[in-house]
């Protein structure tokens, strides 16, 4: 996704620096783009970095899993921005934390963006673009999730879950959506297979973290014998799940015979008993 960003961002006439977090991004994929590789910890690095190149707006995006605090080893820049951060913010959920790194950046003079803002194809209308469509068993299945799933946004612990038949299988939390998805295959009951439904944590900061799937999570489905994948359309301006590789995903999904269904949660929960 940081790669299709960075050339969206080209292509719309804004030219890129890219602060590349050491570990998480392959400075190999960069070669054609000023960059600057950094540890995550080094605060006073990175924004340097970004004044230096002559940044104004900031993208976060790309996926990096949250290191624990002892193993930051921040540099002097970091320690003074977490007295601003707080301790709420370092040792509460991802959106926690994200929320008052968007804040920093504002309070250092950038304008932080989503990542759809720049690369506006990333988000889905509603609709069922697949051959495969949910029938009324795979929708009570998704209105099941979602309700799941707004609790455990609203706790700030994940953005999805699994239902089969009622039954909630599995839901994220730290491990991310294929782990969650590759624990279902040894619990999935017999008759249809379960619901995959992602959906954005409701209070949660529209410009970074928003949930993401792709091929990789079509292919993870298929292969934990789900039926379909929900996720939340972009609808009246709301921002909903990110769709990686829109053309391949949809297509894989046909392969495999599962639907993908981009939806409003309030709607279909408005709607019940009734299919799209």
């Amino acid at each position: 996704m940081p790669l299709r960003v960075a050339d969206a961002a080209r292509r719309s006439g804004r030219p890129v620096f890219a602060v590349l977090i050491e570990g998480f991004a392959d400075p190999r994929n960069w070669r054609e783009w000023p960059h600057e590789v950094v540890r995550i910890g080094a605060v006073g690095r990175i924004l340097g970095a970004l004044r230096h190149a002559g940044a104004r707006q900031v993208v976060l995006a790309g996926r990096v899993a949250r290191p624990s605090f002892l193993s930051l080893r921040l540099d002097g820049e970091g320690v003074r921005l977490l007295a601003r951060v707080g301790r709420k913010a370092m040792f509460g959920g991802d959106d926690a934390l994200l929320t008052a790194i968007v804040a920093v950046l504002r309070e250092e003079g950038f304008e932080p963006l989503g990542a759809q803002q720049i690369f506006a194809a990333l988000l889905m209308e509603a609709g069922c673009p697949t051959r495969a469509q949910p029938d009324a068993e795979a929708m009570e299945d998704i209105r099941r999730g979602i309700a799941v799933a707004r609790q455990l946004g609203l706790a700030d612990a994940g953005q999805g879950c699994v239902v089969q038949q009622g039954l909630v299988l599995a839901l994220e939390a730290i491990e991310g959506t294929d782990a969650m998805i590759a624990r279902c295959a040894a619990l999935a009951r017999e008759g249809p297979g379960g619901v995959l439904v992602k959906l954005v944590k409701p209070a949660q900061s529209r410009l970074v973290d928003l949930p993401v799937i792709g091929p990789d999570t079509i292919r993870a489905a298929a292969a934990a014998g789900l039926r379909g994948v929900a996720i939340e359309a972009r609808w009246n301006n709301h921002v909903g799940t990110i769709v990686l590789d829109r053309e391949s995903t949809i297509s894989d999904a046909d392969a495999a015979g599962l639907f993908l269904l981009a939806l409003d949660p309030s709607r279909i929960l408005q709607d019940e008993g009734t299919t799209p």
